[in-house]
């Protein structure tokens, strides 16, 4: 809009320099020439000087320069036919003085129309008072145009940055949660294969749990993409124990601390989810310790586990490098004051523990 309303208001000033020159040509000839070569050089300089001044450079002073020249000097040629470019002038200096931040460039705009009354054969003074103020119009369309682009050029930043946020938690969540489940389904389908390869009775159990996984998972992916995240810590305790002895890890669990904040309950899901995870993609485990304790208004859960594999005994396709898991989690870990730690020591114990203060 703002580009639309300069663009008339620049063809309105030249529609009137036209005008005015083609009531005088008629008294003298020489008006038409003289605006014919000063009027497009005037025009490309001002270009110039508002598509700097869009893109928030300075105007140059050879630019403000010629178009002082091209103002003044046809003047007692065209007669008050070339006034109206007195204003484009004054809102080129009204640009230049607002991006150099000078008081002397405000001064000179503001003298652009009052210098008329020296030029002769000027004739009138109603352009000496409206110069100005045809700059200071000009100026405030252009600074209009240049602070909504720079306004649509933040939010496109913004929403790029929450688009970035979003794309970052729909990751996070779907490995932390709906990754946990899809390894607890794939483990129980290969017992049940197995279960009915051995003409085992357990295999109509399997085949139950095996679809309340699969409604869960259902549940968990819904969740992600709505952001809704709510976990509960005893229940994810028991689905932990209940998950590590179907595939035959004993599973101890010590519980001494209760009633903890929700973002913290929410964080300390997911560090179950994924150690279980762990323990059951690249271990093999007869045993595994829970802990969640609190000394020192410190909270720490530990999940240690034994059956840790070597690298070169590792299941073809996996790596020794981790997945995005434990960055996950120290990540979340972090954003309560708390911090990670996953150590592994000797006859394959594997360690993992978080910290993070009570009081949040």
């Amino acid at each position: 809009m703002s580009g639309l309303a300069l663009a008339a208001g620049i063809s309105g000033l030249i529609g009137r320099v036209l005008a005015g020159a083609a009531t005088a040509a008629g008294q003298d000839p020489m008006v038409w020439p003289v605006v014919a070569m000063a009027l497009p050089a005037f025009l490309l300089l001002h270009v110039g000087a508002l598509h700097r001044a869009f893109s928030g450079r300075g105007v140059p002073w050879w630019v403000l320069g010629g178009q002082v020249a091209l103002t003044y000097l046809p003047m007692p040629l065209a007669g008050p036919a070339w006034a109206p470019m007195c204003g484009l002038l004054a809102g080129a200096v009204f640009m230049a003085a607002g991006l150099r931040r000078s008081p002397l460039l405000l001064a000179a705009a503001c003298a652009c129309g009052p210098a008329l009354l020296v030029v002769p054969g000027h004739g009138s003074g109603v352009w000496a008072a409206a110069v100005p103020m045809v700059g200071v119009a000009e100026y405030a369309l252009v600074s209009l145009a240049v602070r909504a682009r720079r306004l649509a050029a933040e939010q496109s930043e913004t929403v790029q940055r929450a688009v970035g946020l979003e794309r970052r938690r729909f990751t996070r969540d779907l490995h932390d949660l709906v990754g946990h489940r899809l390894a607890v389904l794939v483990l129980k389908i290969e017992l049940t294969q197995r279960l009915y390869d051995d003409g085992d009775q357990r295999v109509r159990d399997e085949i139950k749990e095996l679809l309340d996984l699969a409604r869960n998972l259902t549940g968990d992916v819904r969740s992600v993409a709505h952001g809704l995240r709510a976990s509960s810590l005893e229940t994810e305790l028991s689905s932990a124990r209940a998950v590590l002895e179907s595939t035959g890890v004993r599973c101890q669990i010590k519980v001494t601390c209760r009633r903890l904040p929700a973002e913290a309950t929410e964080v300390l899901a997911y560090v179950l989810r994924e150690g279980v995870t762990n323990i059951l993609r690249h271990t093999r485990a007869r045993e595994c310790a829970i802990q969640l304790v609190e000394r020192d208004g410190l909270v720490r859960l530990s999940m240690t586990n034994d059956g840790v594999l070597p690298p070169y005994r590792r299941n073809r396709g996996e790596t020794r490098s981790g997945g995005n898991g434990l960055p996950n989690l120290s990540e979340r870990v972090s954003e309560l004051g708390g911090w990670l730690d996953a150590t592994t020591g000797q006859r394959g114990l594997f360690r993992l523990a978080v910290y993070f203060p009570r009081n949040l």
